[in-house]
């Protein structure tokens, strides 16, 4: 059974940055396309990043392009986001997913194709 554990969450400053970490067990990393989702206060759950099964291809939400970037490493099972410039927009539950396709399958920015997920870990950005 796939399990997912998001960490690194916290309190940080506006303009700061933060990077959370989600390790995947009990089943073969690699052989997953990973996202990252959040869900901000009285919204629905939305797509920020994914990135495909050997790093070539990644996906980006135009809200964080060019300020968080997505990357994982599969000797560690262990899939990253690196948040930088953070704003109170931000301030959200991340989650992690996991998508199990076929090498070469195009990263996903629908939640519907994830079959794994974690239980989040919160980012709080104070202005």
């Amino acid at each position: 059974q796939v399990q997912l554990v998001e960490s690194g969450g916290g309190l940080v400053q506006a303009g700061g940055s933060l990077r959370v970490s989600c390790v995947l067990s009990g089943r073969t990393f690699s052989h997953y396309i990973m996202g990252w989702f959040r869900q901000r206060p009285g919204k629905n759950r939305e797509f920020v990043a994914g990135i495909s099964r050997n790093s070539k291809s990644t996906e980006y939400a135009e809200s964080v392009k060019g300020r968080f970037a997505i990357s994982r490493d599969n000797a560690k099972n262990t899939l990253y986001l690196q948040m930088n410039d953070l704003s109170s927009e931000d301030t959200a539950l991340y989650y992690c997913a996991g998508d199990y396709r076929p090498v070469g399958t195009a990263v996903s920015t629908s939640s519907s194709h994830y079959d794994a997920w974690g239980q989040g870990t919160q980012v709080t950005v104070s202005s």
